[in-house]
């Protein structure tokens, strides 16, 4: 009956987005795109567009968004938003972090992607523009992505900080007490594999075409390149998504290196109680901002 109920109200939500996409004024980015996918398909075979296409999209949408990041440090207007304003980041650890980049996304992630096109084929996911899914079914697929990674990141990332193994594998990760954005996928071989397996799970759950591959690439990218950007910037519009865990949220991880083990949400770490020394953190922040007032008054 439960179960019914559920799959009423999705069908519903459903109805009323695609009732109100039919009122929405046509994109004029659609039919550029429309262009481009078909030429792609034209001209390169699905092996070239599951494996060079993700390595690209990756690559690209990975050191895109590390921009802002970056671009911050030279701003003294932005230093105000950076959240560990006594770490600053140093050329030294930019670059070292930049090396280890490049051996773990094309000596780890590079032959994770050469699978991309077997499982498109086992799977027979569809390639063809008449196949894609309107806009609004791949966001919510991402959605149901993001919360099914974040459980397994919970859960796994929680159990690399066991005392027995935290020093082997996810102690590099935490080199960097105050992190900054390409420091995103900055991790040992073995926890690029341990914690990556979450991304792959939406995948097999929901993929119904090859654009969910690449639309969730760069979702996750995005969530996971703010959260370790080291600031904390307003009108950032993935704050406007629920339960959204933030930069705040989890640059205290790295700088107290217990609780908040999530990726992207707060639920988890709220429903078992890792997250009470953040909460303690922010109400001492707040007392002290207020002892502050008083003094300037």
């Amino acid at each position: 009956m439960a179960m019914n109920d559920s799959v009423n109200i999705l069908n519903s939500a459903y109805l009323a987005v695609e009732y109100i996409d039919s009122f929405l004024p046509d994109n004029p980015l659609q039919q550029p795109f429309k262009n481009a996918w078909n030429y792609m398909l034209d001209n390169y075979t699905k092996f070239q567009i599951a494996t060079w296409g993700s390595l690209i999209v990756h690559e690209v949408s990975y050191f895109l968004l590390c921009v802002p990041g970056f671009v911050f440090q030279f701003i003294p207007y932005m230093q105000k938003y950076k959240i560990q304003q006594d770490k600053p980041e140093t050329w030294e650890k930019q670059w070292k972090c930049f090396k280890t980049l490049l051996f773990n996304h094309f000596f780890i992630q590079l032959p994770l992607i050469c699978g991309t096109y077997y499982f498109t084929e086992y799977f027979n996911i569809p390639y063809e523009w008449e196949e894609m899914p309107r806009w609004y079914v791949v966001f919510a697929q991402c959605f149901g992505c993001a919360v099914i990674e974040d459980a397994w990141h919970y859960f796994l990332h929680r159990l690399l900080h066991h005392k027995r193994i935290y020093k082997y594998i996810h102690k590099v990760h935490h080199e960097f007490v105050s992190p900054f954005g390409m420091q995103a996928e900055y991790a040992h071989p073995l926890e690029t594999l341990i914690l990556g397996t979450g991304f792959f799970i939406g995948i097999v759950v929901f993929c119904n075409h090859v654009i969910l591959l690449w639309a969730w690439v760069i979702c996750r990218l995005m969530e996971t390149i703010d959260v370790h950007s080291g600031y904390d910037v307003p009108l950032n519009p993935l704050h406007l998504v629920p339960f959204y865990a933030g930069a705040r949220f989890h640059d205290f991880h790295h700088m107290n290196f217990i609780g908040n083990y999530a990726s992207t949400f707060t639920w988890w770490d709220r429903i078992f109680g890792t997250d009470s020394q953040f909460i303690a953190y922010k109400e001492k922040e707040k007392k002290q901002q207020l002892i502050m007032k008083k003094k300037a008054n």
